[in-house]
């Protein structure tokens, strides 16, 4: 499904956090949204899968705002894999993927044997079956990531929503995350602080600055070391790779500054 933000703001607190973003996204598509700490990156993503309200604009899925949509057709449509699991409730990583497929049942309807099959092989790709029956609330931060993203998986949503989906993981489980999203043919958008797994895996990515997106596109050519000092305030070398560019970075020397990330088209 194609999702289009259209014109997006957040205002939170009394501040400005998101201005007036618009982007359109293409179905099937891995897009990454990436910037500095506070560019809001996170709270965009909030208004795609209606956590959040947005103060002017809307976000369309297929042409269809997705405020518009009930509860459940939200649900049905847009998955979400959150930056920190939740660990405050009783519940096995087999349970809590099964979660993912409450949006496809009528009211307290039975695990049919497809969602048992849904589950098991969300599981397996993302190397949690054999913590089927182990509480969430005992596992380590990057075993309950990858719990989350089966329980997205298993939702089997046309658009998925990952909030920093490589959080806790090792360099390993990264990689297989992101190989496991880039392969699944549905449109997703992804917050990501990694910017090589964002020039390896996504098509396009967006960056944020300040709340405004300043510039979008393949990330070879988005992902300049020019760029990256003036949005992220280090340097970046540019090292050749096929399946993308690769970068190296250090700190700004001390008397260097970073400029305010400016505009671009």
């Amino acid at each position: 499904m194609r999702v289009d933000i259209d014109a997006v703001a957040v205002r939170l607190g009394g501040r400005d956090v998101v201005r007036d973003v618009s982007a359109s996204i293409p179905s099937g598509h891995v897009v990454g949204v990436v910037g500095a700490n506070g560019s809001g990156k996170s709270t965009l993503l909030r208004t795609i899968y209606r956590a959040i309200t947005p103060a002017a604009g809307r976000v369309l899925v297929d042409g269809t705002d997705v405020r518009s949509l009930s509860s459940r057709r939200a649900a049905c449509t847009v998955s979400v894999m959150l930056q920190d699991a939740p660990t405050d409730f009783d519940l096995s990583v087999e349970e809590t993927v099964m979660l993912g497929r409450g949006p496809h049942h009528a009211s307290f309807g039975r695990d049919s044997p497809e969602d048992l099959r849904i589950v098991a092989e969300a599981m397996i790709r993302t190397d949690v079956a054999g913590l089927a029956d182990r509480m969430v609330a005992t596992l380590s931060g990057g075993q309950r990531q990858r719990v989350m993203l089966a329980r997205a998986l298993a939702q089997q949503t046309p658009v998925m929503v990952l909030d920093e989906p490589s959080n806790h993981l090792d360099i390993s489980h990264q990689h297989e995350l992101m190989s496991t999203v880039r392969n699944l043919g549905c449109t997703v958008i992804a917050a990501l602080h990694d910017l090589n797994l964002a020039a390896q895996y996504c098509d396009a990515v967006l960056v944020l600055s300040g709340g405004e997106l300043i510039v979008s596109g393949p990330p070879a050519e988005v992902l300049t070391p020019a760029l990256i000092r003036r949005v992220f305030g280090v340097d970046a070398r540019l090292l050749g790779d096929d399946a993308g560019p690769v970068f190296a970075f250090r700190r700004l020397t001390p008397d260097a500054t970073r400029p305010d990330a400016p505009k671009e088209s």
